[in-house]
């Protein structure tokens, strides 16, 4: 005597076989297109680091000048103040 669930697991069971090959082709598909994005974006990626670094080299930069520039400022205050004082 046949087992009446027997075919019914098989059927399912074969379901579930072509449910999970086609989930593989999706996955498949989806990591090409993946693969195909990132290799377009790759130069926006690059782009965006120089802009990073140049805009840590100008901030650099203006921090020295602004150093130099309140140095200046300092002297140029110390100079104006001697040229201020009565004579003696």
């Amino acid at each position: 005597m046949e087992n009446p669930h027997e075919q019914q697991q098989t059927l399912l069971l074969s379901r579930i076989i072509e449910n999970v090959q086609k989930l593989n082709e999706a996955v498949m598909e989806m990591n090409q297109r993946l693969q195909a994005a990132n290799i377009q974006t790759m130069d926006v990626e690059l782009v965006a680091q120089m802009f990073k670094n140049y805009q840590s080299n100008v901030l650099f930069h203006l921090e020295g000048m602004l150093q130099i520039l309140d140095g200046e400022a300092i002297w140029l205050t110390w100079i104006a103040t001697e040229n201020l004082q009565e004579p003696s």
